[in-house]
């Protein structure tokens, strides 16, 4: 999810968050990747208008998890990742879902649907932290602890006010 595409330097925008640092790469008219960062990453300031609205939209989003977050996503993945990640945009904020229960719900199997979770590029957009195992919290973006798992943590005790 986090971990493979853009570089630091990729990053047109790098938010501190009240989880932590965020970073948001665009081209011209999309957002291409959200990411998670570690948290030593220093804050960068937005470089152009259409990145200051996109990382404004995700600080009142933030403020305000109830209300969709709805940003211009660039295409990416394959066809069985865009189907968990619309399957994913379907849980209300809030609930979770188990991966099983995604995984029921497309005929597919749980692990597959951990690993399209995990290579979601578009995470707050596209709420991956919302899917949890049968048995406790899960994985978050192919991670099982550190600042990863503190994120996805306080996400859904932010949307759960």
């Amino acid at each position: 999810m986090l971990h493979t595409s853009a570089a630091e330097g990729d990053f047109a925008t790098i938010l501190e968050l009240p989880f932590g640092t965020f970073g948001i790469c665009v081209d011209a008219e999309t957002v291409t990747e959200l990411r998670f960062l570690p948290p030593q990453t220093e804050p960068r300031p937005a470089t152009t208008e259409f990145t200051a609205e996109i990382a404004a939209r995700i600080q009142t989003w933030i403020a305000a998890p109830s209300t969709p977050l709805q940003l211009p996503l660039a295409s990416r993945g394959s066809a069985f990742q865009r189907r968990v990640r619309a399957a994913l945009q379907a849980i209300p904020p809030g609930e979770v879902r188990t991966y099983g229960e995604i995984a029921h719900l497309l005929g597919s199997a749980p692990r597959a649907v951990g690993q399209a979770c995990g290579a979601n590029p578009f995470p707050l957009v596209v709420p991956c932290h919302r899917v949890v195992a049968a048995n406790g919290i899960g994985g978050f973006a192919n991670a099982r602890d550190g600042y990863l798992l503190d994120a996805k943590r306080w996400l859904l005790n932010n949307e759960a006010q």
